[in-house]
C-alpha cells in the first residue's frame, strides 16, 4: 500500500504493509529522532505531531498518516535555523541525555502553537506524559515558559513565528 503524506513540509509516497505502526515507517525511512521507549504510549519519547497535535507514534499506526501533516523532531528546526524551543532547551540546561527531549520539543511545540502565552498548568499539562529520567523538569519547564516570552516579543531566533495551528484536544 502506498502512503502519502506531507513528512517535515515534504510530500512523500511511502510503502507501507498493513498494520505497521508510525514510529516504525519512520525509523525506518532515517528519522531517528522519535524513539522506541516504552511501546504503549506511556513515556512520549516518540512523539511527533500529526496536523499539528501531538500524538504517540508508538500507538500510530501509519495508515492513519495517508493524507495528512507529519512533523518530527527533523522537521522542528536546523543546526543553522534552531525553532526558538531548541534555543532555550540548550540555553536552559533542559537537554541532559537527550533521550526524552524529541517528544517533549513536540509537546511543547503544540502548546505554543495552540497556545502562545500558556499558563503554568497548559504548560505542565502539555509535558505531562514525557518522562525525563534526568530531570526534575524544571528546566524544561522554564525553557517552555522562555520561549513563549520571546517569541511574544518577536526576540526568539529561531525560524518558527509562533503561528497558531488549529487542534483538537490532546492524544496521548
Amino acid at each position: 500500500m502506498k502512503l502519502e503524506m506531507k513528512l517535515n513540509g515534504q510530500d512523500v509516497s511511502l510503502d507501507i504493509a498493513g498494520p505497521e505502526l508510525l514510529l516504525d515507517l519512520l525509523r525506518d525511512n532515517g528519522y531517528f529522532g522519535s524513539k522506541r521507549g516504552c511501546e504503549n504510549g506511556d513515556c512520549g519519547a516518540c512523539t511527533v505531531l500529526v496536523d499539528g497535535k501531538a500524538v504517540c507514534s508508538c500507538m500510530y499506526f501509519a495508515g492513519q498518516a495517508h493524507g495528512r501533516e507529519v512533523t518530527t523532531i527533523e522537521g522542528l528546526g536546523t543546526m543553522e535555523h534552531p525553532h526558538p524551543l531548541q534555543e532555550t532547551f540548550v540555553e536552559c540546561g533542559a537537554v541532559q541525555c537527550g533521550f526524552c527531549i524529541p517528544g517533549m520539543l513536540m509537546s511543547a511545540k503544540e502548546l505554543l502553537d495552540e497556545c502562545p502565552n500558556p499558563k503554568d498548568p497548559e504548560i505542565r499539562e502539555a509535558l505531562d506524559g514525557n518522562l525525563c529520567r534526568c530531570t526534575g523538569y524544571t528546566k524544561q519547564f522554564e525553557a517552555v515558559k522562555l520561549t513563549a516570552k520571546r517569541m511574544a516579543e518577536g526576540t526568539g531566533k529561531g525560524r518558527d513565528s509562533g503561528r497558531k495551528s488549529a487542534r483538537g484536544g490532546k492524544s496521548r
